[in-house]
Order: structure tokens, then C-alpha cells, then sequence
């Protein structure tokens, strides 16, 4: 009987998680704290262990990192009621194996742990023969491979301000919808930067609630405040010499902006509780899905700040607007999913490339890399077919074929009025349907005049 360890301070979700999974076959262990589940881990022996990021007086992601430590055979999946892809992608570089947003089905985790746990069998019984295999992705979960250049002229133009900023220490400003990989592009920069041998360390601003922001970016010293039981380094510390990555900075609220713009001037920072300033020496890559012209003129992001950050902007193509790459990144996504399912899948069935390519893909890449990673785990043929995929991937075609003028602003303003209605216009819970920050919610009620 595989063994699970929860880890989640939400008491009754947690209770209720466990429940369910010992109906279905599985010796479930909790915890509700990072304390307590590193004294269970070392005492015991776990398969599988479902964590939440976001722990009371602790960083989800160092938990995983001290569990990889003691065993890196244990398979890890992320729990995160915050959907943003930089904190799940930061994990997964840490070595968990996947992640799942909350909240989520009963199918959904029961298909993740089969998952995980199959590949953990695997990793067990074949390490020695998997070490001899040219391995088919590079750096944990990237959306979008290095190897995978694209042939459209978005790609290449994309390709050729990588190349011509990466040698450089400019600051770099990265824009783009959600999904379209910006962080991959980030850590492409850094990849091709004189700082590539130093670390790269990637910070989701939109997951950080501001009261702990400072204690996140600078550390702390032990004793600082209320659950400080040990020194921390900040993420500025820990990019030293390398490139520190700032996802949707456009959430910073204005003290940490403030913070920010003083660290950057002056390069050093200094702990909380401490005296002492600390020299830093990190290049700065910012990502935003919001125009951040627009909130500097209502007066939410710093000017100083936003000219600081944006020394050379990139703006990272959607995949609408590069169609011609679709069949290069689905047949990388389809070895990926081979590779992490333990499958076979040859291709993709004539209705479902037409259903792709008539498809608008409001999610980019991670859409993309998500709807092909659920068909091959339900496919049980040599090719995917038609009946794998989500409804709306294949019935957008017949919206497409009944209104000529269906355009990607009308899809997504009808997915914020359904997610609106569904959620009894509950815009913390409409956000999360859509997988978007509250804040970015408001800011496309703004754009689409939506009277709500």
C-alpha cells in the first residue's frame, strides 16, 4: 500500500484530503506544519507527499528542497491555491514532480498521484538504465524548450533580442499573456549571460502577501519577528553574482516597490533585524501580463521604478500570433507527456490537428502543454484522438464556422463573464477560475468596459 504524507495548515481540507485518499487504497499520513512533517519524514518513509507552498512560518519550496535532501526518490506533487505558473515552475526545478491548483476534482489528484507514483516506481527500478537516456526536456517544468526555436517570424524575432541582451547586464522587462513562457524566456537570457555558471532564482511578486515581502527579497535574522526561528537569506542573497528573476512585479504593492527601487540603486540590501548592508551583485529580469504604462499613470507602479526595469522590454509573442510553431511545440509537449507518463503515444489524429488549429488558445503555451499532458494520460490507442481533449478545444471550431467575427477578445471576455456568474460574481473566486490574479482580473474588466 503506497504510503502519503499531506502537508497542508488547512485543518478540515486536509482532513477531508485524507479521508478520501484511504477510501481509495492509499496509508495517509498529515501534517500541519513544515515541523511536523520533516520529524514524520525522517522517521518514516513516504512514496508520495502532497505539500502545500504557502505554510504558516515556513517556504513551501525550501520544505521541498530539505524533503529532496534526505530522499530524492520521493516524489513530491505541490499544492497552490494561487495559479500563477512561476511559483509551480520554481518547484518543479526543485525536483517536485508536478503541481495541482486548488481547488481541484477528486479525479484530478487521484490522477496525479497514480502519476507520480508510477514514474517514482520507475525512477526506482530502472535508475540505472534512464541515466543512459538522452533526456527529452531541460530544466523541470519550462513551458517553452530552448531546443524548440520556432520557424515564425514572431520566434525569430523573439530569438534574435535574446541573443543580442543576454551578453549584457541591462535590465530586461519581459511582457506577454499569461502562458506564453516568460520566464522560460528569463532563463533563457540568464542561460546565454556571462552569469550562467551562478544561479538563477525565480520569484512569483503576485504569490508574495506584502506583509512578508521584505523578509522574502532581503532574509531575516532569527528572532526578527514572530516565527523568524532561524536566519534567512533573501532572494537577492541567494542571486548574488546571477540573475534574479521578478515575475508580475506589477503586484509589488508601493512600500515594496520603495524597497525594490532602493535595493537596485544602491545594490545592497540589508536583513530584517539587522544592521548590517549586504553587497549584491544580481541583473534584474521583470515579467509582467499588464501594462505597466498604464498603472504608472494611475498612479499604482513607481515611474522611477518602471524605468529602473525597463533599460530593454520584450514582448513575448502568443501563440495565435505564432501558428506556424503549433505542430513544433505539440510534438515537443507529446514527448514530454511520453516521457513523464510512461507512454507511448506516436501522434495526434487528423481531427485532432484540425481542432488545434482552429483553436484559439487563450492559455498559450501552458494551455497547450496541459490539454496535451491530460489526452495522452486518457489515450489508450497510438495516437490521440478527438475524444481526449476538453469540449472547448474542439467545439470553438463551430463558433468559429457560425460567427466570422468571433475574435480571442470575445473568447476571453466571455470565459470573465462566465467565471463572474459562476463564481455569483465573487472576484477573488472568479480570478482563481481563470487562473489570473485578482488584479489582472480588474485590470481586463477595466479594458473590456464590462458593466458588472
Amino acid at each position: 500500500m503506497p504510503k502519503i504524507l499531506i502537508i497542508e495548515d488547512d485543518t478540515a481540507f486536509c482532513q477531508m484530503l485524507q479521508k478520501f485518499l484511504s477510501r481509495n487504497g492509499y496509508d495517509v499520513a498529515v501534517s500541519y506544519t513544515a515541523a511536523d512533517a520533516k520529524i514524520k519524514f525522517k522517521e518514516s518513509v513516504f512514496d508520495l507527499i502532497l505539500t502545500d507552498l504557502r505554510l504558516p512560518n515556513y517556504d513551501g519550496v525550501q520544505l521541498l528542497t530539505d524533503i529532496k535532501e534526505i530522499d530524492p526518490r520521493t516524489q513530491v506533487i505541490v499544492m497552490t491555491g494561487f495559479a500563477e505558473v512561476a511559483s509551480a515552475v520554481e518547484a518543479m526545478k526543485k525536483g517536485a514532480y508536478d503541481y495541482i491548483s486548488k481547488p481541484f476534482t477528486p479525479e484530478e489528484i487521484l490522477m496525479q498521484i497514480k502519476s507520480a507514483l508510477s514514474q517514482g516506481a520507475e525512477d526506482k527500478s530502472h535508475k540505472k538504465s534512464d541515466e543512459t537516456k538522452t533526456p527529452l526536456i531541460t530544466g523541470g517544468g519550462d513551458l517553452q524548450p530552448q531546443v524548440v526555436a520556432g520557424i515564425s517570424g514572431a520566434s525569430k524575432k523573439l530569438n534574435e533580442y535574446i541573443k543580442l541582451v543576454a551578453p549584457t547586464d541591462i535590465s530586461v522587462l519581459i511582457t506577454g499573456e499569461s502562458g506564453t513562457g516568460k520566464e522560460v524566456t528569463a532563463k533563457a537570457i540568464h542561460n546565454q549571460s556571462k552569469r550562467k555558471e551562478f544561479g538563477f532564482v525565480a520569484v512569483d511578486c503576485g504569490a508574495i502577501p506584502k506583509e512578508i515581502a521584505t523578509s522574502e527579497f532581503f532574509g531575516h535574522i532569527k528572532g526578527s519577528f514572530t516565527g523568524a526561528v532561524e536566519d534567512k537569506i533573501g532572494h537577492f542573497e541567494a542571486a548574488d553574482q546571477g540573475t534574479l528573476f521578478l515575475d508580475e512585479i506589477g503586484n509589488l504593492s508601493y512600500e515594496n516597490q520603495i524597497q525594490l527601487l532602493r535595493a537596485l540603486q544602491e545594490r545592497k540590501i540589508k536583513r530584517v533585524g539587522s544592521t548590517k548592508e549586504i553587497k549584491v551583485d544580481v541583473r534584474i529580469i521583470t515579467a509582467t501580463n499588464e501594462d505597466l504604462t498604464e498603472a504608472v499613470e494611475r498612479g499604482d507602479f513607481r515611474e522611477d521604478l518602471y524605468h529602473r526595469i525597463n533599460e530593454f522590454s520584450i514582448e513575448i509573442p502568443s501563440l495565435e500570433d505564432r501558428y506556424e510553431d503549433l505542430p513544433l511545440f505539440a510534438d515537443y509537449f507529446l514527448r514530454k507527456a511520453n516521457h513523464s507518463l510512461d507512454k507511448h503515444i506516436l501522434g495526434f489524429s487528423e481531427e485532432v490537428i484540425a481542432a488545434f488549429g482552429g483553436y484559439h488558445w487563450p492559455g498559450n503555451l501552458r494551455e497547450l502543454q496541459n490539454v496535451i499532458k491530460r489526452a495522452v494520460l486518457l489515450s489508450t490507442g497510438d495516437f490521440v484522438e478527438k475524444e481526449s481533449l476538453p469540449k472547448e478545444v474542439y467545439k470553438i471550431k463551430e463558433l468559429d464556422l457560425s460567427d466570422e467575427k468571433f475574435s480571442k477578445a470575445d473568447y476571453e471576455k466571455d470565459q470573465i463573464v462566465r467565471a463572474l456568474k459562476q463564481s455569483n460574481f465573487n472576484k477573488s473566486k472568479a480570478a482563481k477560475i481563470l487562473q489570473i490574479t485578482r488584479k489582472t482580473l480588474y485590470n481586463k474588466i477595466n479594458h473590456y468596459n464590462l458593466d458588472l
